[in-house]
């Protein structure tokens, strides 16, 4: 690894690239056997509970689940999953779906309270797997793009993000001037900004408590 000081700048500069969330219904629905599979997920938990009462609950968490899954997430950056991990997210879930329904009927309660176990652990493993792919990233040096799928809605996308593994100085200089680059090129702002500009507010002892909201204040203000 190469340069401290200004790879915290980079840091605080790949937060800004995932600034802007996309507003999303969910990302389960994504997978190609999301519909079969659910459509007989709320067909069948009529048989599921000796009481009635757990029929409606269950059938709206069965109904709301894509919905309620971005709820969940807060996530801030974009509900962005690669479809490799997008599958393996898919069949956890209906692994557990599918043996909560080959059982008998279930007392009173027990049925919805595993249906939201079930939800809770989708959105965990949806959360690793978009926070996992940007890690991941870091071992590039500068800007990387990878493929993903938009859960806002199901259709291909990618992640630009900026990996901070550089061994030399000068991949170092190419990966900040490359960076700096491309977010002149995104605002579609003639700003010039070079790695000797001083920017106060990106500098090592300010990055302890840096969030996105003052990072992204921050840069806009240079």
């Amino acid at each position: 690894m190469f340069g401290h000081g200004r790879m915290g700048q980079a840091m605080a500069l790949l937060l800004f690239l995932g600034m802007t969330a996309a507003l999303a219904w969910g990302c389960l629905q994504c997978d190609p056997n999301f519909s079969e599979k659910f459509s007989f997920y709320r067909h069948h938990v009529n048989l599921k509970s000796w009481w009635v009462g757990d029929i409606p609950v269950s059938g709206v968490l069965l109904s709301e689940w894509s919905h309620n899954t971005m709820k969940e997430l807060h996530l801030a950056i974009p509900a962005e999953i690669t479809r490799k991990k997008l599958h393996q997210v898919a069949e956890a879930v209906y692994q557990r779906m599918d043996q909560l329904y080959q059982g008998k009927m279930y007392f009173p309660g027990y049925f919805p309270n595993e249906l939201r176990a079930i939800f809770r652990e989708q959105v965990r493993l949806i959360q690793n797997a978009i926070i996992e792919s940007r890690i991941d990233c870091q071992r590039h040096c500068g800007i990387f793009q990878y493929e993903t799928i938009s859960c806002s809605n199901c259709t291909d996308s990618h992640v630009v993000c900026f990996g901070y593994y550089c061994k030399s100085s000068p991949q170092w200089e190419s990966a900040v001037q490359g960076l700096l680059k491309y977010i002149n090129t995104w605002h579609k702002q003639d700003v010039k900004m070079s790695l000797s500009q001083n920017i106060r507010c990106l500098e090592p002892q300010h990055l302890v408590n840096l969030t996105l909201e003052n990072a992204s204040e921050c840069l806009t203000q240079h």
